[in-house]
């Protein structure tokens, strides 16, 4: 099983972000000095991905534009003796082989996957959900990837979170094989603390089988009228194997204000750019409160 191409679902409306996502796609609000996206596919093609399939949405085709070439501006900085730089902007566009199709209405997470089946094929393949994005030592995909490989089967990324947080997650029902690598029995969408099958929680990582499609076009809305991924899964892992890896790396919800700027300033200090500076200036500050 090797697993060469992903998934981006990037259709949302980023309501959680707004006014700022009003004009501009939250996928690229700027992270330190990238945008949010170029994160998750930098992710992907550590861990081996060679093509990928952006969903998006009639609002975003800056997306489009950041991931091609960009002559004009390659040439203004060339000739102003900047070539490093160029050379940072033109090979943005050659990461990977990035094509794109659009979510005509905002139908889930599941539908959102389900537009993604021509690209794939027959063939296994990877999610990285947009608002997602990890730091780990290892890349979060490739972690999961290993697991499908050994174990041939769909895998998904899960970390435990709080008895509160449970609700806005995905919850699991697991069984352990061995390390980090459990069997998923089950999984339900945002249950509450009764409904709950276990504190793990599926955090933005997916590696999944091409049986997903013909599971998600026959799956009926779920919560909030929408075609949850989830409830996909939930049948998908009682007809083939379904692993859960509890990833190593921290995860942060880019999507709202609090997990953007806890990214931001995490981000931040890694950078040898800027992070001596923000050490101190966080200092500095943390003095005077």
């Amino acid at each position: 099983m090797k697993i060469k191409k992903a998934v981006i679902p990037a259709a949302g409306l980023g309501t959680r972000m707004l006014p700022a996502t009003k004009t501009v796609p939250k996928e690229m609000l700027p992270l330190v000095d990238k945008p949010v996206i170029q994160y998750i596919i930098e992710e992907a093609v550590a861990s081996g991905i060679e093509d990928i399939l952006i969903v998006t949405n009639r609002s975003k085709s800056a997306m489009d534009d950041y991931f091609d070439y960009y002559p004009e501006l390659e040439t203004r900085l060339i000739s102003s003796g900047k070539e490093e730089l160029a050379h940072v902007v033109r090979s943005v566009a050659d990461m990977a082989n990035i094509f794109y199709v659009r979510q005509k209405e905002t139908q889930g997470l599941g539908h959102a996957v389900c537009r993604a089946r021509r690209f794939v094929g027959d063939e296994p393949f990877a999610v990285l959900l947009g608002d997602d994005i990890m730091m780990s030592e290892k890349p979060v995909l490739l972690q999961l990837i290993e697991a499908a490989e050994k174990y041939s089967g769909s895998v998904v990324g899960v970390q435990q979170v709080s008895d509160k947080a449970i609700s806005s997650y995905s919850s699991v029902k697991m069984r352990h094989i061995e390390g980090r690598v459990y069997e998923a029995l089950d999984l339900n969408e945002k249950p509450t603390f009764q409904e709950k099958f276990s504190n793990f929680a599926v955090l933005g990582r997916y590696v999944l089988t091409p049986e997903i499609f013909d599971i998600l076009e026959h799956t009926a809305p779920g919560r909030n009228g929408e075609i949850q991924l989830t409830d996909g899964l939930a049948q998908l892992c009682k007809i083939s194997r379904m692993l859960a890896v509890d990833f190593e790396g921290r995860r942060y919800d880019t999507g709202n204000m609090k997990g953007f700027l806890e990214a931001t300033v995490d981000f931040a200090l890694q950078s040898p750019e800027v992070g001596p500076w923000l050490r101190d200036f966080i200092k500095r500050k943390a003095e005077n409160l």
